[in-house]
């Protein structure tokens, strides 16, 4: 096979492939599939739909015959499903990245009212909620992916922002009771009848998450207010936030995209600090030339402190903040990538 064909099948993205499936299909056997789907996966497909050029009949045959390898491989429905379903969501995106979907998966009910939210603008989803109380705001965006969360969080007015991001990050979970009557008062809004039984929300992963998708300058102004209000509280949220090791959740396209305005000086000194997988990631996105320079300047550096890697690694998780800010990277898109 040569290489030109090879790199046209590896560099597929998940939405990628399972928007070529779907086109694949008749009208009628796509919607009934996209039915399923929430809306963050069915704008993501969309995009992915009208974004396909050049679609070639080995990639059509590729992505055809990795469902039918994949349905194949799968045996014993209707035994240990939940662990089944656990260990999948955790392998592909992580144990923090998965946990609330796990939740929302395994509680046994629905969320009518809050999931609506997902499908509407942040400014109507802020609109609807500015005059909550924060609690009720926190548990609200705790609900939303944390993007959209984030999207709603920059919409609020600047002096509750503090207070509902140090009531998500505090939150231990949320009383059924009290998450169903939330989602009874959104349900009627949007005329729905669904109701939930259980749910976890909230915690510092769940503001680091929202946190990660703010503006720069919102995030920092939110962190000051945190550290002045609890340091210990502002630290916890720091240490899950977008780290340099998370570089290896961001897909190929990205990190070439983020490689382009990062000196090559700059990426020996950040990679002194980091693992094997990341150094591998990194040069697997470059050139072949590219990345030996990239491996020998690694071998033949001296001793670095500890203080200059961190200062390297901080001006690339900046590039790279900004670049998603930007909208031209997604941050942990890799597991976000499979549908």
């Amino acid at each position: 096979m040569s290489e030109q064909k090879q790199a046209s099948k590896t560099s597929l993205t998940g939405a990628e492939r399972a928007a070529i499936f779907l086109m694949s299909l008749g009208e009628d056997e796509a919607a009934e599939i996209l039915k399923h789907f929430g809306p963050r996966e069915v704008q993501k497909l969309g995009t992915a739909m009208t974004s396909l050029r050049n679609v070639n009949r080995e990639q059509v045959s590729q992505v055809l015959n990795e469902f039918v390898t994949a349905v194949s491989e799968q045996a014993g429905f209707g035994v240990g499903n939940t662990d089944y379903i656990r260990k999948v969501l955790v392998k592909a995106l992580g144990e923090d990245r998965a946990s609330s979907i796990i939740d929302r998966i395994l509680m046994g009910g629905s969320t009518r009212g809050l999931e609506q939210l997902k499908w509407l603008d942040s400014k109507t989803i802020a609109e609807m909620i500015r005059l909550e109380h924060p609690q009720i705001i926190a548990i609200v965006l705790s609900y939303l992916d944390p993007d959209q969360a984030a999207l709603v969080l920059e919409e609020l007015p600047e002096r509750i922002r503090f207070d509902v991001v140090v009531r998500i990050a505090t939150m231990e979970g949320v009383q059924p009771a009290a998450l169903q009557e939330l989602d009874e008062i959104m349900e009627r809004q949007f005329a729905g009848k669904q109701r939930l039984k259980s749910s976890s929300l909230g915690g510092p992963q769940a503001a680091a998450s929202i946190l990660n998708h703010l503006d720069s300058s919102i995030e920092s102004a939110i962190m000051d207010k945190i550290s002045e209000h609890d340091s210990e509280l502002s630290q916890r949220i720091q240490d899950l936030m977008f780290v340099f090791d998370d570089l290896k959740e961001i897909d190929d396209r990205g990190i070439q995209l983020l490689l382009r305005e990062v000196t090559t000086d700059t990426l020996v000194v950040a990679l002194k600090g980091a693992d094997t997988a990341l150094r591998d990631k990194i040069v697997k996105n470059l050139s072949k030339r590219a990345g030996e320079m990239l491996l020998d300047d690694l071998e033949t550096r001296g001793p670095v402190r500890v203080s200059e890697v961190e200062v390297a690694q901080k001006e690339i998780l900046a590039i790279a903040k900004r670049l998603a800010d930007e909208g031209k990277l997604a941050l942990g898109s890799s597991g976000e990538e499979y549908l």
